[in-house]
């Protein structure tokens, strides 16, 4: 039997900082990550694989990092968990002993039980680089034919594929069964804008339409709506959201949560207090309301892997919960969410007060490249204090959004952030003047006292 003080399972956005907090926080501790990937992909940069990167091989984290960390590696995968033994197995054959275990399984896409899913040329965001390849020759092929894709679910993987595989010249269609793209973290206002921005791009939009089949012989041909409308289609891409990946935790007789997802404490240890689990695999809660909470996202899963590292033989980092920091790009343009919504604020029973400002994100606004910025801020009424935002301009939006979930985390009111220290240049911000962060705060902070 092979003994290690500290296993992980899993090497990608959350296995991976977790042996490298670990390294750090316990500097002595011999640690071990297995995953059944020969090479580990980065999570986010999927979509661009067939559009701006070119390739998965362009796409991968550096089994560098590990070497540097001292963390062994091996390519295996890990088929039970023997909790009382503190042991596990793996497919190869081999038993590994453990002192800590971090289970970072991740997710796995879902694939919608409709008529002709499994026809060939139906792909999804697999986390897996052979899989990638595959489809990345798909689309070779469909550029020497009719070219028509349609991705089905308008949600930020769907957006991003479709932009992606438009940028290849494919005609595109995107699918979605609620009446807005981005709806489940956008206010319908920055759905629209983004809308626009899809359609300016070329891509056509489905809305409020569900796939009743796809349709083909061997292969895919066309997507019929349950409208009855019928989709020319030479590739279909699932793009509907993924589920927890937590067969080996729930084989080894862990708890679940509510999300179905692997149960864990703020320490992010899990019913057995020598297993943490981290990630895509693990349960999740807002920050807000403490509430279960579905966000999967690989920054969400570096957190916790950076607290579970440090916790492993003492308890030094808490999870209060999680914010929800959302960015993407369309084209030039970028689009932004983080914390709660005007709708979201009223349903966790606040009392929402809105801050709008918009201005270039440059100055002056002829500077090359200048594009309008506009945000929304919502502040709670009683108290001053910021619960979220949302954000469309160019591509600086993306630290805007990083500042807006600090002020959030910090509980910063309005008249702190009207008041926030900043540093301005023409080149790379908005005017001083103009801020839109700040402009916002004040517009709420005006209504607050109206």
């Amino acid at each position: 039997m092979d003994k290690t003080e500290v296993l992980i399972v899993g090497g990608s956005a959350a296995g991976l900082p977790a042996g490298i907090t670990t390294r750090r926080q316990y500097p002595k501790a011999r640690i071990t990550l297995i995953r059944k990937e020969k090479q580990a992909l980065i999570p986010c940069g999927i979509p661009y694989i067939f559009g701006t990167v070119g390739t998965p091989d362009k796409n991968l984290l550096p089994d560098a990092l590990l070497q540097k960390n001292n963390i062994e590696l091996s390519i295996d995968e890990v088929t039970s968990i023997d909790k009382s033994n503190k042991t596990l197995a793996t497919l190869s054959g081999k038993t590994w002993g453990y002192d800590k275990l971090i289970l970072a399984t991740g997710s796995l896409p879902l694939v919608p039980k409709i008529p002709g899913v499994n026809l060939k040329n139906v792909f999804a965001a697999k986390k897996d680089v052979d899989y990638l390849k595959g489809l990345s020759a798909e689309l070779e092929v469909a550029l020497q034919g009719a070219k028509s894709v349609v991705v089905i679910g308008g949600g930020f993987i769907g957006v991003e594929f479709a932009d992606e595989f438009r940028k290849r010249g494919l005609d595109v269609t995107i699918v979605e069964m609620l009446p807005h793209c981005l709806q489940l973290v956008y206010e319908e206002e920055f759905s629209l804008i983004a809308e626009k921005k899809l359609a300016d791009r070329g891509i056509k939009l489905k809305l409020d339409s569900s796939v009743e089949s796809i349709l083909g012989t061997e292969k895919v041909e066309g997507v019929r709506l349950r409208s009855g409308e019928v989709l020319k289609a030479d590739l279909v891409f699932l793009a509907i959201g993924v589920s927890a990946n937590t067969k080996l935790a729930a084989d080894a007789g862990l708890r679940l949560g509510p999300q179905q997802s692997v149960w864990v404490d703020e320490y992010m240890r899990t019913s057995d207090e020598n297993i943490f689990a981290i990630g895509d695999c693990a349960e999740k809660a807002s920050y807000f309301t403490k509430k279960p909470l579905g966000l999967k996202l690989a920054s969400i899963a570096t957190r916790e892997a950076r607290i579970a590292g440090a916790n492993l033989f003492q308890l030094r980092r808490k999870n209060d919960g999680n914010v929800g920091t959302f960015m993407s790009s369309i084209g030039d343009s970028a689009i932004g969410a983080v914390g709660l919504t005007e709708r979201a604020a009223r349903e966790a029973g606040y009392e929402p007060v809105i801050g709008n400002a918009a201005a270039p994100d440059k100055h002056p606004g002829s500077m090359p490249n200048a594009m309008e910025m506009k945000v929304k801020l919502v502040f709670d009424k009683p108290t001053g204090v910021l619960l979220g935002g949302q954000v469309v301009g160019g591509l600086t939006c993306g630290e805007v959004m990083n500042i807006l979930a600090t002020m959030i985390q910090k509980r910063m009111a309005t008249s702190e952030i009207a008041t926030f220290q900043l540093g301005t240049h023409p080149t790379l911000t908005c005017s001083p003047i103009a801020y839109q962060i700040i402009n916002a705060a004040e517009d709420a902070e005006v209504k607050r006292s109206s």
